[in-house]
């Protein structure tokens, strides 16, 4: 019995602690002296978990040198943390540094992807034309076949869009020095 019980708590502690690092919300402190406490989970094997949950790929860009940048105002990356890095989890593959057009908007609103309207509740803050933002790839590529691709940082897309995109079609689009903001 006791052992179902250590097990049933551990459960919902982890379940909080999953919560709270999405929400990126700060764990109740009651909940860490709990588990403190009763020697349930410890600070490393949370730490284990949590790298576990987002395990970043190696942050390499095209040519296969260190990502750079893509933006930061607005912050943009599946990370939020202004790089096109990814995931397992992240099921977008949002790694091609893109400077958004206004007909690179206007096609993805046609599609069903509201870019420009702000979602707070997501931490989107809305695009317009001129926003670094990191895209995912299989999008870029259908904005590609259509001929409204937007401009491309190179430097700070990420190797994986290669998976998904021709070398040559990203330097097509390459942001030249005077395209920068």
């Amino acid at each position: 019995m006791i052992r179902w019980l250590s097990f049933y708590i551990a459960a919902v502690c982890i379940i909080v602690l999953m919560s709270c690092h999405q929400q990126n919300t700060g764990v109740p402190t009651g909940l860490i002296a709990t588990i403190a406490n009763s020697e349930i989970l410890t600070a490393n094997t949370y730490k284990a978990n949590q790298n576990y949950m987002t395990q970043k790929d190696e942050a390499l860009n095209i040519f296969g040198e260190k990502l750079e940048s893509c933006c930061t105002d607005p912050m943009t990356g599946y990370f939020r943390d202004g790089y096109c890095n990814t995931s397992a989890d992240d099921y977008g593959t949002h790694v091609i540094c893109a400077v958004m057009t206004k007909e690179f908007l206007d096609y993805t609103l046609k599609l069903g992807n509201d870019l420009c309207t702000a979602k707070p509740e997501y931490h989107f803050p809305g695009l317009k034309p001129g926003d670094g933002w990191c895209l995912c790839a299989i999008r870029w590529k259908e904005a590609y076949d259509a001929g409204v691709a937007p401009l491309v940082r190179l430097e700070s897309t990420h190797i994986n869009a290669l998976k998904f995109v021709k070398m040559e079609e990203l330097v097509k689009y390459a942001v030249k020095d005077q395209d920068r903001k």
